[in-house]
């Protein structure tokens, strides 16, 4: 990163503590930390006191540690009488919105971008499908917002990372000189299975196992470090095998959740801290690595990429499988607005700046600029979009 130990532990350490200084400004404004994070990772690149190489292994395996945790995190927090209630729309976004945006991302990047194949093309709508709540953390956050809008929103977000994972790395294959689609296709899903297993297995033994261990069970002080020992043991058991780790570490927090019914503070607690503070160095990293790769190609096919991204192809997804469903039309427009792309969609970047796809360089800036937009955009617009979904939820009820 351009950056001895000692300035970059520096730099960070600023970083996190004045996020968190502020965490009480920026509660209830149009302010984020992932706004933050993202602001003064450009701001100190664009100087020079930041350089970031895009292509080095730490960069990935930073992101990729603060998806899991993330990922993780997010399957303890879903609320099993919620999953049973209302699976209806978190299906229909996963199974029905998902490949959608995908498809209209697709047809859109081929469209304004005639240098990518159609298997770069679908590649960078795969590395655009996946959400992420972190960046607009008011809204699955606050309980202003019905909670089945929370668990829909949450629950998706969690699980189109997982989902969207396959897809990134077939069409990485496709796109690929001398790669074999057909028998990737086979493998992912095996992986992806495999991992939904281990994640099953391991959240439910380390569940069951909490209050059963020697000595009374685990000290309080120790709970949340178990949670996420468990995490990561399934995301690594799944990698060095044949599963999805990604998948294992989400599933692995929904199983660990089902089983032991009553949650200690403690797992949650630790859990979502450790995804915070990596989710911060993430976003500013990622900042920095805007600047670092800048933008060589046509502006006006780049703006409007990123408009359809933002304002066509998730909510016009959104809302075609949210038909005949009931749901408020309120609620339809606040969940189709607030499909942020956040670090998982980091992540699959970086894969394919990684990877032998001729265009990969392209691919990478354009799913930059829509990730740096995204997370502007619905980041400043999380706290108003909640007191506006209130308003109308409120207007609804007395009428």
């Amino acid at each position: 990163m351009g950056l001895s130990f000692g300035n970059g532990v520096l730099i960070f350490g600023g970083l996190l503590t004045v996020v968190a200084a502020l965490s009480g400004v920026m509660k209830g404004t149009v302010l984020s930390a992932s706004v933050l994070s993202v602001a003064v990772g450009v701001l100190l690149a664009a100087v020079g006191v930041v350089d970031i190489d895009p292509k080095s292994e730490s960069i990935v395996e930073l992101v990729e540690l603060a998806l899991v945790l993330t990922l993780f995190s997010d399957g303890m927090f879903v609320e099993r009488e919620l999953l049973r209630k209302h699976w209806g729309p978190v299906a229909r976004a996963l199974v029905i919105a998902m490949p959608i945006t995908m498809a209209l991302l697709g047809l859109a990047a081929k469209a304004l971008f005639p240098d990518l194949s159609w298997a770069e093309a679908l590649l960078l709508a795969a590395v655009l499908a996946p959400t992420d709540p972190v960046v607009t953390s008011a809204v699955v956050t606050s309980r202003i917002v019905p909670a089945s809008v929370r668990h829909t929103l949450n629950l998706e977000s969690g699980l189109n990372d997982g989902l969207a994972l396959p897809f990134v790395l077939f069409f990485l294959v496709l796109a690929a000189p001398g790669g074999d689609p057909g028998g990737e296709a086979a493998k992912l899903v095996g992986e992806a299975l495999f991992g939904a297993a281990v994640g099953v297995a391991l959240g439910t033994l380390g569940g069951r196992l909490h209050r059963r261990l020697p000595g009374g069970g685990i000290t309080a002080r120790y709970e949340g470090i178990y949670s996420v020992g468990i995490a990561l043991f399934a995301f690594g058991l799944a990698e060095v095998t044949i599963g999805n780790g990604l998948i294992a570490a989400f599933v692995c927090g929904i199983a660990m959740a089902a089983t032991e019914r009553d949650v200690p503070e403690g797992f949650v607690e630790f859990a979502e801290n450790a995804s915070a503070i990596l989710q911060v160095l993430t976003f500013f990293v990622f900042g920095a690595l805007i600047v670092a790769t800048g933008f060589h190609h046509s502006i006006p096919p780049l703006v409007l990429f990123v408009l359809f991204v933002l304002i066509v192809a998730r909510p016009l997804a959104v809302m075609v499988s949210f038909v005949k469903t009931g749901i408020p039309r309120p609620q339809k427009l606040f969940m189709a607005w607030f499909g942020p792309k956040g670090v998982a969609s980091m992540l699959f970047a970086l894969f394919v700046l990684k990877s032998e796809v001729a265009d990969s360089n392209l691919i990478f800036d354009i799913a930059a600029i829509a990730i740096i937009c995204s997370i502007v955009a619905h980041g400043l617009t999380d706290t108003v979009g909640a007191r506006w979904l209130a308003r109308r939820v409120g207007l609804d009820r007395s009428s």
